[in-house]
């Protein structure tokens, strides 16, 4: 009989690994939080990039050299090409995390962090901007990928959700710390704010372990012992043998597609991307100072902050929730959540809006002036309602969920791959959802518009229902075994 000196790390035990059952008897992973938050400056990163739009374009527009003060249609494409970049980052961070490995694909990252921020702080024209804009999405989309998955490896179940929900937690505080920023500092000294959680990251991840897995299928098994003793505080020495089917060569090859545990969560991912973003949170945060301002909230850069709060606070609850309630009720919440809000929000534009049709390409801000309102005073607080009660289903599931399940429901031959096809195609339906929204509005009137929203949330609740499977409290082993029927 084996004794646990020789036992394989990640050699299957009964139903659970070996790496998994020793995680869960040390109960002293002070490494692996550690490991966590550095691996997390990136999505806090990420964040403040998607946030810093918002207050640097009227910055710009104030106090910045005239090349730079940004016309509706620049500062749209100012806007938008950090999701460009990101589609981009996902193919890129797709093929690095299988070449280069998880850490180094994330310490890589500082490098179009900083040198994106760097050309915006030092744009002459409109083009370094964009440039700097496409970098610093370039490194999100990147990051998007690689922390899911360096965070899934170097969990065990009883805490990989809520530390997998930490990504998009510190995605919503870096929106937030940009919003918070961009009330005292301008353009040129916010962008010089963005270049300090990445270089902390890069200095962080300097002496955080590769994930023990990467290291095994690379057949290093010393190291993966090091990296486990680091991460969850064993203290006697391991010996770290390979997985069985670890030797298999890593990358994709055509004939893994008639793999079930390749195609199943392969079209799950893909579909779960899909749904977040036709859900209408670009929507929701479009127009969420809009309808703050006609709530009688003067202060436009506040209702951001506020809207940033919701979503920091809910999005934490989720994370604390997530191992105890699951991800699949908290996905069948969340969408019901959204479904219920979009359905309001399309009443609200209903109600308000006295003639809808009268012109055939309308300025979409004006469906939310007051005087489409009319004498209905309660109804600016319907749309705030309705959007901040969607903010709250859209945090607590359908924001983080799928990223996480991203980064636990592939088998290690073809995460890389299949992770960058999931945020190539998260990023590519953000920037069409993002400039096609007006177009869509005009075709289909407000209310069209949100109730559509509305039913692609309830496809996302009979989608979550009977496609997606609980993960909660598995092994990556017994989820890739789920897959294959076993």
């Amino acid at each position: 009989m084996e004794s646990d000196a020789t036992q394989p790390l990640l050699g299957k035990v009964g139903p659970r690994s070996r790496l998994e059952e020793l995680g869960q008897n040390s109960r002293r992973p002070w490494g692996l939080f550690l490991a966590a938050f550095a691996a997390t400056l990136g999505p806090l990163s990420s964040g403040f990039v998607l946030g810093y739009s918002s207050p640097a374009i009227p910055s710009l527009r104030r106090t910045g050299p005239e090349p730079l003060q940004l016309d509706d249609d620049e500062a749209s494409w100012f806007g938008s090409l950090v999701t460009i970049g990101a589609a981009l980052g996902g193919v890129l961070g797709g093929w690095l995390v299988d070449k280069a490995g998880r850490k180094l694909t994330l310490m890589l990252c500082t490098v179009p962090f900083v040198g994106g921020f760097t050309l915006v702080i030092g744009a002459q024209n409109i083009w370094m901007l964009y440039g700097g804009r496409l970098l610093t999405g370039l490194a999100s989309g990147v990051t998007s990928l690689v922390v899911p998955v360096y965070i899934a490896e170097i969990s065990y179940p009883e805490i990989r959700g809520l530390l997998g929900s930490c990504v998009q937690l510190m995605v919503v505080i870096g929106i937030l710390g940009a919003y918070v920023a961009g009330l005292g500092l301008d353009w040129c000294w916010l962008a010089l704010l963005g270049c300090v959680p990445p270089v902390f990251m890069l200095l962080l991840m300097c002496f955080m372990p590769e994930t023990p897995r990467f290291l095994l299928i690379k057949h290093k098994e010393h190291e993966a012992g090091a990296a486990i003793r680091f991460l969850w505080g064993i203290d006697q020495e391991q010996e770290a043998e390979e997985e069985e089917g670890s030797d298999m060569d890593q990358g994709f090859h055509l004939a893994r597609l008639k793999n079930p545990a390749v195609y199943k969560p392969f079209l799950i991912g893909v579909s779960l991307m899909a749904f977040q973003q036709f859900s209408g949170i670009n929507a929701m945060m479009f127009y969420a100072e809009t309808i703050f301002e006609q709530a009688n909230f003067k202060d436009s850069s506040l209702a951001s902050v506020i809207v940033g709060v919701l979503q920091v606070v809910f999005t934490a609850i989720a994370a604390l929730v997530m191992d105890r309630a699951g991800r699949k009720i908290l996905l069948l919440l969340s969408g019901a959540i959204m479904a219920v809000s979009c359905m309001l929000f399309g009443i609200y534009f209903k109600i308000s809006l006295q003639s809808p049709n009268n012109s055939s390409n309308p300025d979409l801000l004006t469906y939310l002036n007051p005087e489409s309102v009319g004498d209905n005073s309660g109804l600016p607080w319907l749309a705030v309602f309705s959007m901040a009660f969607f903010l709250i289903g859209f945090s607590l599931g359908w924001g983080p969920i799928p990223w996480l399940l991203m980064s636990e429901i592939f088998p290690l031959q073809v995460k890389g791959l299949a992770s960058g096809v999931c945020v190539l195609t998260s990023w590519i339906m953000a920037f069409l959802v993002t400039k096609e929204f007006s177009s869509l509005m005009g075709v289909l009137t407000p209310y069209g518009t949100f109730w559509l929203f509305s039913s692609f949330c309830a496809l996302n609740v009979i989608f979550t229902l009977f496609f997606v499977p609980e993960t909660k409290g598995k092994t990556l082993e017994q989820i890739e075994a789920h897959f294959q029927g076993r």
